[in-house]
């Protein structure tokens, strides 16, 4: 749901989950765009083969009854009808397979990144490493990233989801993600980016993604990990790259 916020004269648009939500959220990227729609055109083929066997179940079950046919049918098989339940189904499969394999591949695409950010995994919260972002001591920028506490939240951040140190990316701009875990499993998901990648120890897994919009993206772990597992929040803010310039240069200048 987008929640608008003004902060600083400035309207934020804040991409969370509502209460009782069944749709998707909005999404903010190609990759998510494109799961949607594949999601849409799958319900339709869905739709479609639930209520024809639908259909073909209830005239079975009424005509075929014990009161209206004394007698049992003979025949065994139909060499026409098995003919056409078996072409159907594959030209069914066929269809849906060409925009998966689409999907697939747009997923595991990675275009030469602007911008590459680490994430690391902890019981129970994010590290975050700009590795390509050096200071003046030749060290990248790192910092973690705890949820905020309810006594602790300001009027309009969301109970269990804000933290105190938000991932910030420019909108438009090909980022690579670098996942990995320093303990246990771990998933780091943005249900709005279209992005959910296991965080494994002793293993990198990548992905990338390309913002369209400026807002503020929630999401959380999403392999349970422990007993504070529903407590490590992500909080991606998406800003024009004018502001990820002054962002990084405040970063830069705390650190």
């Amino acid at each position: 749901m987008n929640f608008f916020n003004i902060l600083n004269k400035q309207i934020i648009l804040f991409d969370a989950a509502e209460p009782w939500q069944i749709g998707f959220q909005d999404p903010a990227t190609p990759v998510m765009e494109g799961i949607i729609n594949f999601h849409h055109d799958l319900v339709f083929f869905l739709i479609l083969i639930v209520v024809f066997v639908s259909w073909i179940l209830a005239r079975c079950i009424y005509f075929f009854d014990e009161d209206k046919h004394k007698i049992a049918e003979t025949f065994v098989h139909g060499t026409l009808l098995e003919i056409v339940w078996t072409i159907t189904p594959a030209l069914v499969l066929i269809i849906i397979a060409i925009p998966s394999f689409s999907l697939l591949y747009a997923m595991d695409e990675v275009i030469d990144p602007i911008i590459t950010v680490k994430v690391i995994g902890s019981q129970w919260y994010w590290s975050y490493e700009y590795s390509d972002s050096y200071t003046d001591t030749n060290e990248s920028i790192f910092f973690d990233s705890y949820m905020v506490l309810e006594d602790d939240l300001d009027i309009g951040q969301f109970r269990l989801l804000e933290v105190d140190n938000r991932v910030v990316v420019p909108t438009n701009t090909h980022i690579r993600m670098i996942i990995t875990a320093s303990d246990v499993l771990h998933s780091w998901a943005v249900p709005s980016l279209g992005i959910k990648l296991d965080a494994c120890p002793g293993r990198l897994n990548q992905t990338s993604m390309f913002i369209k919009r400026e807002g503020v993206f929630y999401g959380q772990c999403s392999e349970i990990c422990g007993i504070n597992h529903g407590f490590m929040p992500i909080v991606v803010e998406a800003v024009s790259l004018d502001d990820y310039i002054t962002w990084f240069n405040k970063k830069i200048e705390s650190d």
